[in-house]
């Protein structure tokens, strides 16, 4: 049987500084191996715990309580009966372990904090860039020695992606001039604002930037934007500061857009824009160019009715104005002498009016002359032909005038002037009656009633009395 080993002294100093290693360096002094084992795998839970579940400043609390309970229990532990042999040795142990360790968790808490302030400083003056670059710093060392920074940094990161998310959206709108993403990017600078407070001059700042970049070159774009912000409720926050850069872009906007749309052709949409910029700022300078606009937009808006009129489609081959003629003011006057017209049917006839009479185009017209079908006339003369069907005998044949019926509407009023047929004479009785015939018909006679050959003459003369007043 062996004797006990005899008694040790544990100095109590030593066990305290061992365990402020947070390793347990303590307890291995006094020859708690299994204290030891236990402490390390709290303390490593608790480590844990810190840069996961719990990053607080109360937990924080938590894990230096522990932390000054390792060394107190370790002091406990200390002393004993025996002569005071190795309390050096011990101690340089214990040294060789805490110091290391505190000088660490000192350099990581120092860099934690200079890390913070770089962090406090990009939120002070809204730069997310500024505030990524100290993100990036945070190691694995800074979340252990100040876990709460983390949580500030997240918020940070969240607001940043949320600021970033709304000012593309809002740069898209002003490229656009989709509403839909002046929406999403308020929306998005509002939420940064109630959920995630402190980050205020980054909402600033991005709210700036848009603010800045109006108007755009789309005037049309711009006009849409200013809208939306004259419409946006109020909500008490910075955000109400955009709608102070309405009067400033919308009067310019709303009459460039209503130039823009001129140039497009939409004139209802042109005049609308005109005329907002009359009722929402009716003393700014550029309410004469707008008044301008809006009778320039109403003509356009009256010769555009007139001649869809005029190319729509009716009944009898006429054009819809035909049936339901409707004024056009801005026409050209019906007056003494030679008067345009713009024709419809008869244009083997027509056509050979003079150019001095006709036009294309609505707004050089006085009159709309809608033809109807070709039709036999008056008997003018018969003459006799030999018979190719019956050799010997001779064929009679009557030659007619050309009757075409005529309404004739003044197009300022829309006041019908003429409603009648006009006949149309020529020569007749030709040496020669040609004609054509098919088979098995090759001899047989041509039509006893034959319509009158005019010359251009002849269709003027009777066209005559519609054009010269």
């Amino acid at each position: 049987m062996q004797p006990p080993a005899p008694p040790r002294y544990h100095d109590r100093l030593a066990a305290a500084v061992g365990n402020a290693s947070l390793l347990g360096v303590g307890y291995v002094l006094v020859r708690r191996r299994g204290l030891a084992v236990l402490a390390d795998m709290i303390t490593f839970v608790l480590l844990l715990l810190l840069v996961t579940a719990f990053r607080s400043l109360w937990f924080e609390v938590v894990v230096g309580v522990w932390w000054l309970a390792l060394i107190a229990h370790g002091w406990l532990l200390g002393g004993g009966t025996a002569p005071r042999t190795g309390v050096a040795r011990q101690r340089l142990i214990a040294l060789c372990f805490a110091v290391p360790v505190l000088l660490v968790l000192g350099l990581l808490r120092f860099d934690a904090q200079t890390v913070d302030g770089a962090l406090s400083d990009a939120r002070a003056s809204g730069d997310c860039t500024a505030a990524r670059a100290a993100l990036a710093r945070i190691g694995f060392g800074d979340r252990v020695t100040d876990a709460p920074l983390t949580v500030r940094g997240d918020r940070t990161r969240e607001a940043c992606r949320k600021v970033d998310a709304a000012s593309a959206s809002l740069r898209r709108a002003l490229r656009t001039g989709d509403t839909h993403g002046l929406a999403s990017g308020f929306t998005g600078l509002a939420s940064v604002l109630t959920t995630l407070p402190g980050h205020d001059r980054m909402v600033d700042r991005a709210l700036t930037g848009f603010l800045h970049a109006l108007p755009t070159r789309d005037a049309c774009n711009t006009a849409t934007v200013t809208d939306w912000l004259r419409a946006r409720k109020h909500d008490h926050t910075l955000l109400d500061r955009a709608g102070t850069v309405v009067p400033k872009a919308a009067p310019a906007a709303l009459l460039g857009c209503g130039d823009a749309l001129m140039s497009d052709g939409h004139w209802k949409q042109a005049k609308k824009r005109y005329r907002q910029l009359l009722t929402q700022y009716p003393k700014d300078s550029r309410t004469a160019k707008a008044n301008a606009g809006v009778a320039k937009a109403d003509k356009a808006i009256r010769l555009d009715h007139a001649n869809t009129l005029l190319n729509a489609s009716g009944a009898d081959g006429w054009p819809e104005y035909c049936q339901a003629p409707e004024k056009y003011v801005d026409a050209t006057h019906y007056r003494k002498g030679t008067n345009r017209g713009m024709f419809f049917g008869g244009d083997d006839y027509t056509s050979k009016l003079p150019s001095s009479w006709q036009t294309d185009d609505t707004t050089k017209a006085a009159l709309i002359v809608c033809v109807g079908t070709e039709k036999r006339g008056s008997a003018t003369r018969t003459c006799p032909y030999q018979s190719n069907e019956h050799p010997g005998t001779p064929l009679d044949v009557t030659f007619y005038k050309i009757a075409l019926p005529v309404q004739v509407y003044e197009l300022r009023t829309g006041r019908k002037l003429a409603d009648r047929t006009i006949q149309i004479g020529g020569s007749s009785c030709p040496s020669v009656l040609s004609y054509t015939t098919t088979a098995p018909y090759y001899n047989s006679d041509p039509s006893t009633k034959q319509s009158v050959d005019p010359s251009k003459s002849d269709i003027r003369s009777a066209f005559r009395s519609i054009i010269v007043h």
